[in-house]
């Protein structure tokens, strides 16, 4: 029977241009194990001891070097089988506001960046979940509805 395990978080970036919003894509790099050549948001583990809110700004830090102005705990959870583990993956996703005009500092697990229009972002993302992480973001968090205040985590907190 597959375990049920939450230790992967997912961390959406967005930013305005000419006051739309764009998603920040991340393209893996060719010799990654794992899916290359695929776009994806900023996707890592969670370590040992550490908090999914925790991991989350780590992997920010790490595979963009950008730092949010804002901060969102999405009310989407990721879920997806990992076959090769027997596990159902559940992934916590969260939303990173970063200034407009935001250059990425890659790591060299991926190869390249897009800022793009959602449309773009739902057409190159590869996983239905990160799709409708994004749906979700995009409809209930950037629009101003009222998920936006109430899912807003305080920077000032977690750093």
């Amino acid at each position: 029977m597959p375990s049920i395990r939450c230790c992967i978080i997912e961390t959406a970036i967005f930013s305005f241009a000419d006051s739309q919003p764009v998603y920040l894509l991340l393209k893996r790099s060719a010799d990654e194990k794992l899916y290359p050549l695929t776009w994806q948001i900023v996707t890592g583990a969670i370590e040992e001891g550490e908090s999914a809110v925790a991991a989350s700004l780590r992997e920010l830090q790490e595979e963009t070097g950008l730092h949010p102005l804002r901060y969102w705990n999405v009310p989407h959870v990721n879920t997806f089988l990992n076959a090769a583990d027997d596990a159902i993956e559940m992934t916590a996703v969260f939303l990173a506001q970063v200034p407009s005009g935001s250059i990425p500092a890659l790591s060299c697990e991926h190869c390249e960046y897009r800022w793009c229009s959602l449309d773009e972002t739902r057409e190159l993302l590869v996983w239905p979940g990160q799709i409708q992480a994004i749906d979700v973001i995009h409809h209930y968090i950037i629009r101003g509805l009222q998920a936006a205040p109430l899912t807003e985590l305080p920077l000032h907190k977690l750093q």
